[in-house]
């Protein structure tokens, strides 16, 4: 079976744009590593907030943190694809090197595993 790798590294690079922009929504770059992102840090006036107020904020910051992770790691995937279509290693499975299901490929661009062995794929992380 060909993969025609074109076709899914468009879809890979629509994929990173987007996650891109839903993380700097919630985050910023790390400045000490820009691999990595970390949550926007509440906005409070120190001066002028009340008690509810600050808890709200930081309850958005938790909530901010606990998105950002599940953005991160999706982002991180979409970014490994893309790196195996330019090694040549995309599309073959990470645990036994079989190439992986179109189908798994057109659900999911960045699968990192075959449809047998997806249940262990967070685990190549």
């Amino acid at each position: 079976m060909t993969i025609n790798t074109h076709h899914f590294k468009e879809k890979l690079e629509e994929e990173l744009s987007i996650l891109e922009g839903e993380l700097k929504t919630v985050g910023r770059k790390n400045p000490d590593n820009p691999k990595d992102w970390e949550p926007l840090p509440p906005q409070l006036d120190i001066l002028q907030a009340d008690e509810n107020e600050s808890s709200d904020k930081i309850e958005g910051f938790e909530e901010n943190t606990a998105i950002l992770k599940q953005l991160e790691i999706r982002y991180n995937d979409v970014k490994a694809a893309l790196e195996r279509i330019e090694n040549g290693s995309y599309g073959k499975c990470e645990i036994n090197g079989d190439m992986i299901e179109k189908a798994r490929l057109e659900a999911n661009p960045a699968a990192r595993t075959c449809i047998e062995h997806k249940e262990k794929e967070g685990e190549l992380r």
